[in-house]
């Protein structure tokens, strides 16, 4: 006869993870877990934030099947089935052997797949700032891709900075470009519901297409242009409407992964004449000419103390329980002016 501890210990051995096994579609599969092993900790899920960016890309089957993953929480491959996702939030539940941090009952934010516990190596697991609601961890990810973004762009106090969407990552660096002292922050997005956001966040303007914004730039410049403009917006179309935008060695920072979708570039222009830098930017990495004053661990201190300061519950507009992430997926793809961030709860499955 099996004990009753016996029995939980055999319940968290198995978990359901979410897999896209082709474009478009969810799938839900039990897997067991790891032996929590030393150096390891077991994380119950309280939630997990969908991207609207990049994973709505490899939901679609937008991104080239070849390309290697990222994470090593990740599973399958680009050419599917792929277990995806990288922004959870969860509960300690045990901590293996020779774990200082983080211990059980704490929260804590892990770059995993949408899955109801997993079992990583404590490393991995990033202790949340205490008495944080956990809704505000979600944003961790994305916090510090906008970060990095602003190690990249350099913007200084008075600089007039543009931003191209105003999806989560776009919204989170106009906040950051007003608390770094932008001296003007215009905003491009089609959705109404984010214009209205960016404006609250701390654009001085947000219009629905660059069309009509050069002007409003030359003239709120003294003709003279942009100093900086951040490409968020996932659209290789803003990428031509953001170098007319710049002033004499303005700077364009691309923070867009565009995945299979193609790119036109027009440098016979602007960028050749009034010599614009063009900047790619990723988290993966930061700038050389940073290190080694920069390096990730100061940058994630630099996130999780934007943490509680950021207004970040306010960008979430959907919550729907994990075992409904087909609706979930299917309202990004198909009422994108209806969302901002979506996120998957786990109910009883992260107490």
């Amino acid at each position: 006869m099996i004990s009753g501890q016996q029995a939980r210990s055999f319940q968290q051995q198995e978990a359901t993870s979410l897999w896209l096994p082709r474009p478009r579609e969810v799938e839900f599969r039990r897997e067991r877990l790891p032996e929590l092993a030393p150096g390891t900790v077991h994380v119950k899920t309280v939630l997990s934030a969908l991207s609207h960016g990049t994973e709505m890309l490899v939901y679609r089957g937008q991104v080239p099947p070849d390309l290697s993953l990222d994470l090593p929480t990740l599973q399958g491959s680009f050419r599917f089935p792929i277990k995806y996702g990288y922004a959870t939030v969860g509960w300690v539940a045990e901590a293996g052997e020779g774990v200082e941090s983080p211990l059980p009952g704490e929260l804590v934010f892990v770059h995993h797949p949408h899955q109801t516990e997993y079992v990583v190596p404590a490393s991995m697991a990033i202790p949340l700032p205490p008495g944080i609601d956990p809704e505000v961890g979600c944003f961790v990810a994305s916090l510090e891709t906008a970060v990095n973004v602003m190690l990249d762009c350099s913007a200084r106090l008075g600089e007039r900075v543009v931003v191209f969407g105003q999806g989560v990552v776009g919204l989170l660096l106009t906040q950051l470009a007003r608390r770094a002292g932008a001296g003007l922050i215009a905003t491009v997005d089609p959705l109404e519901i984010r214009r209205r956001l960016s404006l609250e966040l701390g654009a001085d303007m947000s219009l629905s297409t660059a069309e009509g914004l050069q002007g409003e730039i030359l003239r709120c410049t003294g003709g003279m242009g942009a100093d900086v403009v951040l490409e968020v917006s996932g659209n290789g179309e803003a990428l031509n409407q953001a170098l007319e935008l710049l002033a004499f060695q303005g700077t364009l920072i691309v923070c867009s992964w565009y995945g299979l979708k193609p790119v036109t570039l027009d440098l016979g222009g602007a960028f050749h004449r009034k010599r614009l830098r063009l900047i790619s930017s990723q988290v993966s990495s930061i700038d050389p000419a940073l290190q080694p004053r920069w390096d990730r661990l100061r940058r994630l201190s630099v996130v999780l103390g934007l943490l509680p300061h950021l207004q970040l519950k306010g960008l979430i507009t959907q919550r729907i329980p994990f075992e409904r992430a087909q609706e979930a997926y299917d309202l990004v793809e198909r009422h994108p002016e209806e969302t901002v961030q979506v996120i998957l709860t786990y109910g009883e499955a992260g107490v």
